[in-house]
């Protein structure tokens, strides 16, 4: 199927909009839903990922199941501005004062926020700095910060292979996010092929100012997770699919030893991408947890709630048998 002439593939659901920013910067994300509480999801950082690539089921979902949904492309990725002066030369700093900028420039106040690899890390980077602004989280296989002693994380060993500049280099690249290595359709591959082929310089931007900020203890202290993250009391859960390649399933378990207040689910037969592994079982968490702020018991079995320590109660239906 051919794209857009934007650029995009066709998915049902999904609108392309765009919003001017306060800097100049314009801003594309894709939405769907006309009525109900927001959700913001913040796409990974893989090579040609945008919203509507990452977000491509889950989206068009939850938009038709009462909620409004916003999935913007961050800077150095998708349809984001390529002009110079608007790289993300601040790397992850960029991506929080870039979130903060969209949802005032959308008109939200609050919303629920989810987020996958670096998508989490950007939602947790911009809870820290504006808690108030948000109802509840969803993280998806990604990193926690300093939190996390560095010394007890797990190396897979695994890269994803070098994209190209060519879609069968793009397939490739795609493939170990997935549990079943599975290609991607054929629009999403040429779709991610030309956003990462035009955000060549702003991307390589973006990942080499991960570098220098991580060198700078200064700079450091904006996205410090320790003695912050696992005292926030917003209602979160962590969603760690058991068969990531890039990371390792005992990183997941790291991280839940460090969250008390986060209910952790290790769902099966997902990859780094779980969202796309298993759509139906994330459609349905997402359902119930940002509409009642709780899962129920057979979702919850559904996507491998931890059994590694007692469960949070207020997030997750208990039964007789679950509680005794």
């Amino acid at each position: 199927m051919s794209l857009t002439e934007e650029g995009l593939a066709h998915i049902p659901g999904l609108m392309s909009r765009w919003v001017k920013l306060p800097s100049g910067a314009k801003a594309h994300y894709v939405t769907t839903g006309d009525a109900g509480p927001a959700v913001v999801l913040l796409h990974g950082g893989a090579t040609g990922a945008s919203g509507s690539a990452v977000w491509r089921s889950l989206a068009p979902f939850l938009g038709a199941n009462g909620f409004r949904v916003y999935c913007p492309d961050m800077p150095g990725f998708g349809l984001a501005d390529t002009r110079q002066e608007f790289w993300p030369v601040d790397g992850a700093l960029s991506h929080m004062e870039f979130i903060h900028a969209f949802v005032d420039a959308v008109g939200l106040d609050r919303f629920h926020l989810s987020g996958n690899s670096m998508g989490c890390a950007n939602t947790i980077n911009y809870m820290l700095a504006h808690p108030a602004r948000v109802s509840s989280f969803i993280l998806i296989n990604g990193a926690l910060g300093n939190l996390v002693d560095a010394a007890k994380h797990v190396s897979s060993g695994i890269s994803l292979p070098r994209f190209e500049g060519t879609e069968a280099s793009m397939r490739e690249h795609l493939k170990p996010l997935t549990y079943k290595k599975a290609n991607p359709p054929d629009d999403v591959a040429r779709m991610r092929t030309e956003a990462a082929n035009r955000q060549k310089d702003s991307t390589a931007a973006f990942r080499a100012a991960g570098q220098r900020i991580g060198a700078n203890p200064s700079l450091g202290q904006v996205t410090s997770t320790q003695n912050r993250l696992d005292k926030l009391t917003i209602p979160g859960l962590y969603l760690f699919g058991r068969q990531d390649d890039l990371s390792p399933l005992e990183n997941g378990y790291n991280q839940e030893d460090v969250l008390p207040n986060v209910q952790f689910f290790f769902p099966d037969e997902c990859g780094h991408v779980g969202q796309q592994d298993q759509p139906e079982m994330f459609q349905q968490v997402f359902l119930e947890f940002f509409t009642d702020g709780m899962v129920s018991r057979r979702t919850a079995e559904w996507a491998g709630v931890s059994k590694r320590r007692p469960e949070l109660e207020q997030y997750v239906e208990q039964t007789a048998a679950a509680a005794g």
